[in-house]
């Protein structure tokens, strides 16, 4: 699959927005109850918030013959705060590219260790990627309690990391 990799501009907002919800309410369906769902991912969200929160952050999409079908963004903390892919387009690689493009970003940027929550289905992933469970975390959004993992990867700052 030939998709390219960007960064984020303020115009791709929006569909950045839709894409997490419909990404949440269909992928994460099998952990999380609708009610939790709802919570993580609301009908209603600030677009504004969303575009100052991915305008601070290193962040980048990725398109696949027009369409976005993943994003992803990293705090210059090393922070990995949101990874998202297309519901259609989940196994074939789209995680993969993003996370090491992160992961690359912050070793480059002299970030020696990336931390991100991941959801109970996003841990998986994490872990074949090297990520260690810190601790299991129970979250309130909007009144529901949700789990998830506080996980981390220690980069290792002599080696380049491949993309």
């Amino acid at each position: 699959m030939d998709w390219k990799i960007r960064a984020y501009c303020k115009s791709d907002t929006q569909e950045i927005m839709r894409l997490f919800r419909d990404t949440v309410h269909t992928v994460n369906r099998t952990d999380y109850s609708e009610q939790q769902l709802e919570a993580w991912a609301p009908e209603s969200m600030s677009v504004e918030q969303w575009e100052n929160s991915l305008a601070a952050h290193h962040s980048i999409v990725v398109e696949y013959n027009g369409t976005m079908i993943g994003f992803g963004d990293l705090i210059l903390t090393g922070y990995l705060d949101r990874l998202y892919v297309h519901k259609d387009y989940q196994r074939r690689g789209v995680g993969t590219a993003i996370t090491d493009r992160l992961e690359q970003y912050a070793a480059d940027n002299g970030i020696s260790v990336v931390t991100t929550d991941a959801s109970i289905t996003a841990k998986p992933f994490f872990e074949k990627r090297g990520y260690r469970t810190v601790r299991e975390q129970t979250v309130i959004r909007r009144g529901q309690t949700l789990t998830n993992y506080r996980m981390k990867l220690l980069l290792k700052s002599d080696e380049t990391l491949s993309i």
